[in-house]
């Protein structure tokens, strides 16, 4: 697991949004123990309080639960991670779409570039 910052975005959600990212593209298969919170927090190298926190806000997302003597685990709800999915493919496409009207390509022209290998 790596973890890249920037500083446009408070880092709890950067963590969020990584440690989603492991979850629904299985990197972090569903069921697998996650690391300790002091684990995490050392290879994020981030304050143990600000992982908490992002563990926190996957926990209210269902992606992980907590057991409460066995520590944080990925959720093995397989319907909920592929929404989750989803979701997060609809947004890059979006975000795609959006990139490419800021060069000029309107959607049709965008399709014909991906078509054909990015040649105009």
């Amino acid at each position: 697991m790596q973890f890249n910052f920037d500083n446009n975005l408070p880092i709890y959600i950067q963590l969020v949004e990584q440690l989603e990212l492991y979850i629904i593209s299985g990197k972090i298969p569903p069921g697998e123990r996650l690391p300790s919170v002091r684990d995490l927090a050392s290879l994020a190298k981030v304050n143990p309080n600000t992982m908490q926190r992002a563990l926190t806000e996957l926990e209210e997302m269902k992606l992980i639960t907590t057991e409460r003597t066995n520590g944080k685990f990925v959720t093995t709800n397989a319907k909920l991670i592929t929404k989750h999915r989803a979701k997060y493919a609809d947004l890059t496409v979006k975000n795609f779409f959006k990139s490419m009207r800021d060069l000029g390509f309107d959607y049709e022209t965008t399709i014909n570039y991906i078509n054909h290998g990015g040649k105009i």
